[in-house]
């Protein structure tokens, strides 16, 4: 599993110039260029263009640049994943995946890049296993917006009717060492609402959130990165283990509890998660400040 960080995941019309530019100064930590939902049916091509442009003027930095092209049953999407496919980008992004038949489709057709799956239907939820276990896939994104639709629910804060399919996701992307990125929070005003959706998600073991407008950036970032009392209480632990070792024990005590090399892996990675973040939140910031 990459302890390269997806705290946050901005969606970006790819539609609009403004919004491109202004996305090369945020500290996001990935964007998801979208060719689908936020674009007209007349702006389809025009974005397409766009897009190319902006990307091949480059300036975005160390964020991940993901490209959301329309599904391959429609009319744009075979043309925006040959399109794709030549733009400076990390990975293409299908819609409506209902089975690792809809990647292989992909696949052929932008041969070179890691792909990801937008898990939005109840057949996505129903295969998500054999979803995950694509030799291409490198990550989910929850459309919880698309599933809540499908299945029929009301909207609760809770999410408890999705309970099942967010934890499905979760586990599918863990069985297979992939990246699971949760829904966007649609309220992007109510910043309590958003951080406890966040909170949410990072206790059910997602990556990070997917989001709809720069202000839910910061309070991702946050919720999705290790606290200092996480990363202080992870060195104490792989220092406990260390010196329960060192005089020949298997096990170590912290605090009355016991450690043992679950929790000094599960810390190891907390570190390592820590760094990470540490080391794109520095290079985020000398590029901006270069930019600016």
């Amino acid at each position: 599993m990459t302890t390269r960080p997806f705290r946050s995941v901005l969606y970006i019309p790819a539609s609009k110039p403004r919004a491109l530019e202004k996305a090369r100064q945020l500290a996001v930590d990935a964007i998801l260029f979208d060719l689908e939902d936020s674009v007209t049916p007349e702006e389809k091509g025009a974005a397409r263009e766009t897009l190319a442009e902006e990307l091949g003027a480059g300036g975005y930095g160390d964020r991940v640049k993901i490209v959301r092209i329309n599904g391959l049953d429609t009319e744009w999407g075979a043309e925006d994943a040959r399109a794709a496919a030549e733009l400076d980008c990390d990975a293409i992004l299908l819609p409506k995946v209902n089975g690792p038949e809809d990647l292989d489709a992909l696949a052929d057709l932008v041969p070179d890049l890691p792909v990801w799956a937008m898990f939005e239907t109840p057949l996505a939820v129903l295969n998500a296993g054999a979803i995950a276990a694509h030799p291409r896939l490198q990550g989910f994104v929850a459309g919880t917006n698309d599933l809540a639709k499908d299945i029929g629910t009301r909207k609760r804060p809770d999410r408890l009717p999705l309970m099942q399919a967010l934890q499905t996701c979760v586990l599918a992307a863990r069985a297979h060492g992939r990246i699971a990125i949760d829904g966007v929070y649609n309220a992007f005003r109510d910043e309590d609402g958003f951080a406890a959706e966040c909170e949410q998600g990072r206790d059910l073991g997602f990556d990070g959130k997917s989001l709809i407008h720069p202000a839910q950036i910061e309070p991702a970032n946050r919720v999705f990165a290790p606290t200092d009392d996480e990363v202080a209480l992870a060195r104490r632990q792989i220092a406990a283990f260390e010196a329960a070792t060192e005089e020949g024990q298997g096990v170590a005590v912290l605090d009355g509890q016991i450690v043992e090399n679950l929790h000094v892996a599960t810390a190891r990675a907390t570190l390592a998660k820590a760094a990470a973040i540490a080391e794109l939140e520095t290079a985020t910031l000398t590029q901006v400040a270069a930019g600016a």
